[in-house]
């Protein structure tokens, strides 16, 4: 997460939607940088509004929120691309061993094994009962449009690394898995299509 104070702007973490390059990138310009825990780091709307909103609102800050969503099959296409990783190797959250429709079927399930236990983009940027919900919300496809919006926010220019970047793997759906993804999870697809 990223706090620009005097542009009264932060910039959740949503997982896997190229956070890392930006908070790189950024940094330098933010008045604070949430980089650790996860769950503090990658905080969505509702923590967001249990922690950090009071704290700012005490300080006279209103503050508005910016959150990066990306493609729904392309968003678990790189958790599972993420998860064959060395290092998670014989863990409950390795996808090694499991094919694309394997991770996608589990995924669409009601109780989801660990290795498919990745949360929602559609309930991360969740707008809250007392009203605090995303401001601006940009397709990670859009870079251009998040890029042109944050640079003139923040009256900079950009140069985004590449950072975090998973090990390409095949990433063909069935139609079956696919089409039970799109009515299981139908919220974040229509979440992603209502971004900029």
């Amino acid at each position: 997460m990223l706090v620009f104070w005097k542009a009264r702007l932060v910039m959740l973490a949503v997982p896997k939607t190229g956070t890392s390059a930006y908070a790189r990138a950024l940094a330098p310009l933010a008045s604070m940088v949430v980089s650790d825990p996860p769950e503090l780091k990658h905080a969505p709307v509702y923590r967001y509004n249990r922690f950090f909103r009071p704290m700012f609102e005490k300080v006279g800050g209103e503050m508005e929120l910016l959150a990066v969503i990306r493609e729904p099959v392309d968003w678990l296409g790189s958790w599972y691309r993420y998860r064959q990783r060395d290092f998670l190797n014989g863990k409950p959250t390795s996808t090694r061993g499991l094919s694309f429709d394997q991770f996608c079927d589990a995924y669409a399930r009601g109780d989801r094994p660990p290795f498919a236990n990745v949360g929602s983009q559609a309930k991360f940027v969740e707008p809250r009962p007392n009203g605090v919900s995303v401001n601006h919300l940009f397709r990670y496809e859009n870079q251009a449009g998040l890029l042109a919006f944050l640079e003139e926010r923040l009256g900079t220019n950009i140069d985004l690394p590449r950072e975090n970047v998973s090990p390409r793997r095949d990433l063909s759906l069935s139609p079956e898995i696919d089409a039970k993804l799109r009515r299981k999870c139908a919220a974040d697809f229509e979440t992603w299509e209502s971004a900029t």
